[in-house]
């Protein structure tokens, strides 16, 4: 297998490579958007919600938690998951830094 290099990078470009790659599968979307609809959850809360095994939900946790864009705190014997919002907010300024040069560039390119 061959080596990322990610050190020829920037901090922040290999912190939104992270979340961007957390959110490449479908069930991380759902997960996310389900986490946004109850505000915070139990993992068990969400094996009800979606067509998967309590087993893979949590991978999908372990890594957005991994990401950063979900953070989780103990509650007895259980987890409860909310959104990062900081991470979102990292997220949202970087694709509007794009938006606002593709709307300054406005150039018919390809």
């Amino acid at each position: 297998m061959g080596i990322t290099k990610t050190e020829h990078f920037t901090d922040k470009q290999n912190a939104i490579a992270v979340m961007a790659k957390a959110l490449g599968h479908p069930a991380r979307i759902a997960i996310v958007e389900y986490l946004l609809k109850v505000d915070a959850c139990i993992c068990g809360d969400i094996v009800n919600e979606l067509p998967l095994a309590q087993p893979t939900i949590s991978q999908h946790l372990k890594e957005l938690k991994s990401a950063g864009i979900i953070k989780g705190s103990i509650e007895g014997n259980a987890i409860c998951y909310c959104i990062d919002e900081k991470a979102i907010d990292k997220l949202r300024n970087y694709f509007d830094a794009i938006s606002v040069k593709i709307e300054k560039k406005k150039s018919n390119c390809c």
